[in-house]
């Protein structure tokens, strides 16, 4: 898939747990890990919103376009 989603590496970064980033954007921690391991399908724009927020980060930082 040519969309990448870098989600693990940004909270390596910010040394957060995927306890402690759902806890903040108020996500289960199993939509967050199907997101994490890149498996979803779509991603709703508030929820990258929250994501951001609670990372502080750009939406660029998270998802990437690689070409095949």
């Amino acid at each position: 898939m040519p969309i990448v989603v870098n989600l693990d590496v940004i909270m390596a970064k910010r040394k957060m747990s995927l306890n402690e980033l759902s806890e903040k954007v108020d996500i289960t921690l199993s939509n967050l890990s199907i997101l994490k391991t890149g498996k979803a399908k779509a991603v709703r724009f508030t929820t990258l919103e929250a994501i951001c927020r609670a990372l502080d980060c750009q939406p660029g930082d998270i998802l990437e376009f690689v070409e095949d």
